[in-house]
């Protein structure tokens, strides 16, 4: 059994659950769902990042202790992804001691390569990024994610030498050894890398930031960002733990999904430390752009921020699932309308899927047809391939697209051979011929989308009479002869809007 390791960026905990973490976290519960359906060892990271200044700062504005805070907002994210039907088999969190024994053990490695050095630092630095930024990346003199502008602050930290493997890293791009989804976004990297990648600073003076993993053999610094969060990735593994056997069965990652604005970190810094360290990079870097509603940024001034919480009440889990992945593109931004969910929910899922499930039942039930088992494999094995290829590269959006072209042939097919005539002038064999194909179908695309909309297809395989343990090995076969099938319940109801 081949085994796929999967991760998505831990949520900082300083907030709330925003739309940005709902769409990537159901990015990658579909791509997880979809290397199931191969039988493959699924893996999936999720967590939290709580260390850092402004964790501390809000603790302390809140009058909080500050595990309690984190504690506390931890629990949203959670709750965010049982909301959406997201399943993880490890949940990471950077305050646990297991992570914060992980993290020692990386930095101790960097160090030990000669890659930690000690100097003094002056900068511009961002609160709400937690980062330096450079004079080039600021607009009117202000961060161009917070709009405000960058205190300068001069430290003594601790620095790792990324520019030593600026050079390797642009070569394991070029070579595809990481790949970066999508193109634009490997373009990007490499632009860096052509420049040439700084060294960064990587701890902060405990007076300034006493909350975070202590510096191995210096009690007066605390890890910066870089080597506490990112190192999240192995020690959910149990990196630095008694125990690295799912370290040694799982690593190197086989997919790692992280937004457009954090690819430099991932693509650039993250790759150095591992090559210091001497463990295997990750085999490949999704990059997904951000969400805007109503064609702008969400923000509570506008009056647009999307609660998930609301539109799942209003339409169903699976709806929101499928808008996201149907409308946004993975690669890419992508924007949430009212206005064009009602369209997508009405058009795509009620018509298009869920009146094909009902109509097919209904006259396999009515016509009382004897279900054959012959189909045309040929003309679905085109529609899986280019299915396949796009989850493979990345692309969610273009694999719901293919999905649902198969899904109008479909459709297609009823209105073109009008089975209720055939029964009417007596050719019951070419009825049954067509409403078998029919069912057939049906159960196939319900395959290619339960990744998407899990919840509705197993109700689908419910009224088909099927064991709901899919699988892709079932598309090696067709349904039985004689198969039983049931009725079914509308399955997305008219919305008021």
């Amino acid at each position: 059994m081949n085994k796929f390791y999967l991760c998505n960026a831990i949520a900082y905990v300083n907030g709330k659950p925003h739309m940005g973490h709902v769409l990537e976290y159901i990015f990658a519960d579909a791509i997880r769902r979809y290397h199931i359906l191969k039988g493959e060892d699924v893996f999936y990271q999720n967590g939290t990042d709580e260390h850092g200044s402004k964790i501390y700062k809000t603790a302390k504005d809140q009058g909080l202790e500050i595990q309690e805070m984190v504690d506390k907002n931890n629990q949203t994210f959670v709750n965010v992804c049982k909301l959406l039907n997201v399943e993880y088999d490890v949940w990471i969190r950077t305050s646990s001691d297991h992570h914060k024994k992980g993290a020692q053990k990386l930095w101790s490695k960097l160090d030990e390569a000669g890659d930690i050095y000690k100097d003094s630092y002056e900068g511009l630095y961002c609160v709400g990024c937690e980062a330096y930024l450079n004079e080039k990346d600021l607009v009117d003199g202000k961060c161009p994610n917070h709009l405000k502008e960058p205190e300068k602050l001069k430290e003594e930290n601790y620095f790792f030498k990324l520019s030593k493997y600026s050079d390797q890293i642009k070569d394991l791009i070029e070579s595809d050894t990481l790949k970066i989804y999508p193109e634009g976004r490997r373009n990007e990297m490499l632009a860096l890398c052509e420049e040439g990648l700084k060294d960064v600073s990587f701890s902060r003076p405990k007076k300034v930031l006493p909350w975070g993993v202590n510096v191995p053999d210096d009690d007066d610094q605390v890890m910066y960002v870089w080597c506490d969060a990112l190192s999240n990735y192995i020690t959910c593994l149990g990196y630095g733990s008694d125990d690295e056997s799912n370290f040694e069965k799982y690593w190197p990652c086989d997919l790692q999904m992280i937004g457009k604005d954090i690819l430099r970190f991932h693509g650039g810094i993250w790759i150095g430390m591992l090559l210091s360290a001497g463990i295997e990079i990750p085999k490949a870097l999704g990059v997904h752009g951000f969400i805007t509603s109503e064609g702008q940024k969400m923000s509570k001034s506008l009056g647009n921020v999307v609660d998930p919480s609301e539109i799942i009440e209003q339409y169903g889990l699976d709806a929101l699932r499928f808008y996201l992945t149907r409308e946004v593109p993975t690669g890419d931004d992508g924007d949430f309308s009212k206005e064009r969910f009602a369209i997508v929910y009405s058009s795509d899922l009620a018509n298009n899927y869920g009146n094909l499930v009902s109509r097919v039942l209904a006259m396999v039930n009515k016509y009382d047809v004897n279900i054959k088992s012959e189909f045309d494999v040929e003309g679905f094995n085109g529609v899986f391939e280019k299915y396949s290829e796009y989850v493979e590269g990345f692309d969610l959006k273009k694999a719901v697209e293919e999905v649902l072209r198969y899904l109008d042939t479909l459709n297609t097919l009823i209105e073109e051979t009008k089975p209720w005539a055939l029964m009417k002038e007596g050719n019951v064999e070419e009825a049954t011929k067509v409403l078998s194909n029919l069912v057939e179908g049906v159960r196939r695309a319900s395959i290619m989308l339960w990744p998407f909309i899990p919840g509705t297809v197993e109700k689908v395989f419910g009224y088909l009479n099927l064991e709901s343990n899919i699988s892709f090995a079932d598309l090696e076969s067709t349904i039985d002869d004689g198969h039983q099938v049931g009725t079914a319940e509308p399955l997305f109801p008219r919305v008021e809007v």
